[in-house]
């Protein structure tokens, strides 16, 4: 597979619960592509959530992408807790539903898509497009009020 990406995703919430952006800094080759939103209630776990789904829903066909996120939650969600979850009829050990359920199995659809590789970046550490990315979960909270 030649179609190599790099995503730093991230998310951001004013309140938690309270209004909440993601973005996205997608680079391919010399392309950079941004990417933000929001949502008016919400909280900073589904915009991490968010954050990746949409980065990975913008690929336009099946890449191997490395995935930064400063999110501990959505990586060791992704790599540790999915299998389980599913295993367990979307449940977790305390047999009580997974939280951000509808987000975590969008999660799961696009990463089968795509052969991912998560990695975790330390938050607000100088890290370029993690700080970038954060920019635009931010620029996605302030537009919901303008």
């Amino acid at each position: 597979m030649t179609n190599k990406v790099v995503l730093y995703t991230d998310g951001a919430c004013k309140g938690n619960p309270g209004p909440g952006g993601w973005g996205v800094v997608l680079r391919y080759g010399d392309a950079v592509k941004m990417l933000h939103g929001g949502e008016l209630n919400t909280t900073n776990n589904r915009m991490e959530l968010m954050a990746a789904i949409k980065g990975l829903g913008s690929l336009k066909r099946k890449c191997e992408v490395d995935l930064y996120t400063d999110s501990q939650y959505v990586r060791k969600g992704i790599t540790e807790w999915l299998a389980n979850w599913k295993k367990n009829g979307w449940k977790t050990a305390a047999k009580k539903p997974v939280k951000n359920g509808d987000l975590w199995r969008a999660l799961d659809e696009e990463v089968q898509r795509h052969l991912v590789n998560w990695h975790w970046v330390r938050g607000h550490s100088g890290v370029p497009d993690n700080e970038l990315a954060d920019e635009l979960a931010n620029r996605g909270v302030e537009e919901l009020s303008a």
